[in-house]
């Protein structure tokens, strides 16, 4: 940030990924996380309206959640 300038985003604002982000922070391809949408699968998320091109957003927490909750161990 700039000196002077000052950030008026909400700290939870921030918290929201947008599928491109999310697709590299989590390394998955981002087709697959609208294939995802589509089949009903994957972590929740929400559109940013109701137009077909409407942005996509993923909380950040739900994708944690999603991760944890299909992580797979081996006993």
């Amino acid at each position: 940030m700039k000196a002077g300038t000052m950030n008026t985003e909400l700290p939870e604002a921030q918290e929201w990924l947008s599928p491109r982000t999310a697709s590299k922070v989590y390394d998955i391809p981002a087709q697959t996380l609208a294939r995802w949408r589509c089949e009903g699968t994957g972590p929740a998320y929400t559109k940013l309206g109701n137009a077909a091109n409407s942005p996509i957003r993923y909380r950040r927490k739900d994708f944690e959640a999603w991760v944890t909750a299909n992580l797979i161990t081996h006993a």
